[in-house]
């Protein structure tokens, strides 16, 4: 069997899979699934026995209510995402895995279903360590200016996930599409967005996010992975992918994103709950993700139980470990001390050098014994949880389609099954699908024969309707650096006080001089009488272009 296809190709290396697909999408879809036809086969098993142990529901359950909820939508609103799936899925076929559509939906669907079934079955069951929610996954910092040793952007990033589903993220993507940018992309067999999230696109965009963990509410609209999708193929800018992964938004997969225009030099972190989203973008300065917002209002709103100012869970002790990182090489940032940050193993609860746990950059929830959990609902001890992989970037690497990865984990660490199934009987259920991950080297993927593509179309209607949000900016809110600014947005009437000078709409309102005065609730002005927005009425405004 061969590829349709001639220009798709791909390569194993250093426990990575390389693939390189192109063209139209059925046609580009079909290659890649053909391509992983046997590891997509490995997956289907996996499902099989971990979401009815999760949820107590079989795998087929999930395909067909996930379709009832938004096959129709796929569709109608993302026809070209539609066609590349259905590529997908017969490529899979044709590579001897039997499969469907709606399994490939369901399957790019995975990482919101904790928070969609909460929705559905008004529960709050789920993951282990997660109630309804997402498991806390992910380390990452980025950097410019003052913290770098060339001013330009440094990146790194490493994915914290369950061994069983997550030892699969080893697939290095890059999709050259007939419109839109093309991109490289870490992501999982078959899936049409990274998930992990790490990317670099032909636009300049160097992208990766860290969850919010705790995170709660939901609202059946666009999945992360179509928004974020979008926003990598057609997205030019940083206002491009802000205001696409706010169109639609359901609060699924709720992160911590972290983009970095590498044409400008500047970097932005937007933290991106249901209700509230703040952004902050600098030239000079740097951004730390730890699976905790700084946000007061989606900590305190919309997530239970942060753990942002606890150092003996991993958000806290990481937001500290961070933190120092940062401060320890400023000017100094480069691919060699990426590598390191992301590596670190040093305990800032029992202030230990070289102690691999749960709390550390690099997790490994698997050697911790977790004796100090401050909640009991939390992964228990010795959980095959942790880091699979890291992955660092710097302007130089982006701007040639490149990143430098190495899987496994980020620290070189291996994970030996039998040894960890021997160890921990408790875990016996889970061994046969488990793999060993050896020790492996960083290694460096790129895009080969680069052309000049044109810019994707800025035409896409993907508008925002500001008129609706609520702006509430503050330069000096959780500020490490004087030259990041921070704002605020919410779709709701709120009532606000801040400590300093703030500005609503561009008016200044002066809190000292108002002393103790409380703001009266902020009128938002609404434009459209309907605020819910009717999806026909959206169907030829915010779908990706047909080909």
């Amino acid at each position: 069997m061969k590829n349709k296809n001639k220009k798709s190709y791909s390569y194993k290396k250093n426990g990575w899979t390389y693939i390189h697909v192109s063209g139209d999408p059925k046609e580009r879809g079909y290659d890649y699934g053909f391509i992983c036809a046997k590891d997509f086969k490995e997956i289907q098993h996996m499902l099989g026995y971990l979401m009815f142990e999760t949820f107590g529901h079989t795998w087929e359950y999930f395909i067909e209510e996930i379709n009832k909820s938004f096959k129709t939508m796929t569709k109608e609103e993302f026809p070209e995402l539609y066609q590349e799936m259905e590529g997908i899925a017969e490529g899979c076929i044709a590579g001897g895995t039997k499969t469907s559509l709606d399994e490939i939906i369901a399957w790019n669907f995975y990482m919101s279903i904790p928070y969609w079934y909460s929705y559905k079955s008004d529960s709050h069951t789920g993951k282990e360590g997660g109630g309804n929610k997402a498991d806390d996954k992910c380390s990452a910092f980025m950097a410019v200016g003052d913290w770098t040793s060339d001013g330009k952007i440094v990146v790194a990033h490493n994915s914290f996930t369950d061994y069983i589903d997550g030892q699969y993220s080893n697939i290095i993507l890059d999709l050259n599409p007939t419109n839109g940018n093309r991109f490289i992309m870490q992501t999982s067999p078959c899936w049409i967005w990274s998930g992990t999230d790490f990317f670099v696109t032909s636009a300049g965009i160097i992208g990766t996010e860290t969850t919010i963990g705790g995170f709660q509410p939901y609202s059946e609209k666009y999945p992360i992975g179509y928004r974020i999708r979008k926003a990598m193929q057609y997205g030019n800018n940083l206002d491009d992918y802000v205001e696409i992964l706010l169109d639609g938004n359901s609060g699924d997969y709720a992160n911590s994103w972290l983009f970095g225009d590498t044409k400008n030099n500047e970097i932005m972190r937007l933290e991106l709950g249901l209700k509230y989203h703040s952004l902050s973008r600098t030239k000079n300065g740097y951004f730390i993700g730890f699976n905790a917002p700084y946000d007061p209002r989606i900590r305190n709103l919309e997530v239970v139980n942060s753990g942002f100012y606890d150092i003996r869970r991993h958000q806290g002790a990481r937001k500290v470990r961070l933190q120092e990182l940062m401060d320890k090489y400023k000017g100094k940032l480069n691919i060699a001390v990426a590598q390191k940050i992301i590596s670190d193993h040093y305990d800032v609860y029992l202030k230990k050098d070289n102690n691999p746990c749960s709390r550390t950059v690099c997790s490994h929830y698997d050697l911790d014994a977790r004796e100090y959990m401050s909640q009991g609902d939390r992964p228990k001890p010795f959980s095959p949880h942790g880091a699979v992989d890291g992955i660092v970037c710097d302007t130089k690497l982006a701007q040639n389609m490149s990143f430098v990865g190495r899987f496994g984990n980020s620290c070189g660490i291996a994970f030996d099954k039998d040894k960890f199934c021997k160890e921990h009987i408790q875990y016996a259920n889970f061994c046969s699908f488990l793999k060993n991950r050896p020790s492996q080297p960083w290694t460096e993927f790129k895009s080969y024969n680069l052309d000049k593509k044109k810019p994707a179309n800025k035409n896409i209607n993907i508008k925002i309707n500001k008129s609706q949000l609520v702006r509430v900016e503050d330069k000096n809110y959780f500020v490490t650096n004087d030259k990041i600014s921070r704002t605020y947005y919410t779709d709701e009437n709120i009532e606000y006080i801040e400590p300093k000078n703030i500005t609503i709409r561009k008016k200044q309102i002066n809190i000292k001089s108002m002393k103790n005065k409380k703001i009266n609730r902020i009128k938002i002005n609404k434009t459209n009488k309907n605020t819910k927005t009717n999806t026909k009425n959206r169907t030829n405004k915010n779908k990706l272009k047909k080909n």
